[in-house]
């Protein structure tokens, strides 16, 4: 029997891997990875190694869930080491919980490696932190892609008053529900958002706005998926101590849209 490591492979900055993350890639027979990840980790597998693209795209599925599920079963009841490589972190949206279920079925060896996930790093390398002393304590993950043909289940009058910084994930194509959500249950128009797209990576750029305003920016800019949704008084902060796209670090294009 093998194993399988359930890996997070960052936000994309490939130097944001865990160590323990980059021990699974280099020791691994089979890597299944996903779409989101930074494709230079995979420069770091060893000679002979199988890698095997799952990647998902809007609308589009390169390999459906239940076959990479058989995949993980099947390579570690060949005796191999398998790392399933992931974007940010696997319990994050990951669907790696649902992996290590049918890995737990099969009495498969499995491990978790967490990983920086993007509600986090994204928002600090535009200089925005999710908690501040002053400005937030509280701190939520949302998913912002509802599936298809399920009703919304996001408690959106708990999320709109009670919590003070919200992280969105994936949610560019729901971005005039998700404001219109929020200030119909009492958020305040002039809240802050920010939207950071490819965060961590040479191609990120950020967006600002408040809920009244983002959408039209969002839609002047034509940002699109994978971009992170910052919701909160903590955006502010940016103007201040932004420092990847001020200080150039992000070689490819710095793209700024402000309007508060």
């Amino acid at each position: 029997m093998g194993k399988v490591y359930i890996v997070g492979a960052g936000p994309g900055d490939v130097d944001l891997i865990t160590v323990k993350g980059m021990r699974c890639i280099q020791q691994a027979d089979v890597i299944l990875y996903d779409r989101l990840i930074n494709k230079e980790l995979l420069t770091y597998a060893k000679p002979g190694a199988d890698l095997i693209y799952c990647g998902k795209l809007p609308n589009y599925h390169a390999m459906i869930q239940e076959t990479i599920n058989h995949f993980l079963v099947k390579y570690a009841k060949q005796g191999k080491i398998v790392t399933r490589l992931k974007g940010g972190d696997p319990f994050v949206f990951g669907r790696g919980a649902e992996e290590a279920e049918v890995l737990a079925d099969n009495g498969i060896p499995f491990e978790v490696v967490p990983g920086i996930t993007a509600g986090i790093a994204a928002p600090a390398y535009a200089g925005i932190p999710v908690t501040h002393r002053d400005l937030s304590s509280s701190f939520a993950i949302v998913t912002g892609h509802m599936r298809a043909g399920k009703s919304d289940s996001i408690h959106w009058e708990s999320l709109a008053v009670g919590i003070d910084t919200l992280a969105i994930y994936m949610g560019v194509g729901n971005l005039p529900y998700i404001c219109e959500q929020l200030t119909k249950h009492g958020r305040p128009e002039s809240t802050p958002v920010a939207l950071v797209h490819w965060g961590t990576t040479e191609a990120q750029y950020t967006i600002t706005g408040t809920l009244s305003t983002i959408v039209e920016i969002a839609r002047e800019s034509e940002i699109k998926n994978p971009s992170m949704i910052i919701v909160g008084e903590v955006v502010k902060l940016r103007e201040k101590i932004q420092w990847f796209e001020q200080t150039g670090l992000n070689q490819n294009s710095i793209k700024e849209v402000s309007a508060y």
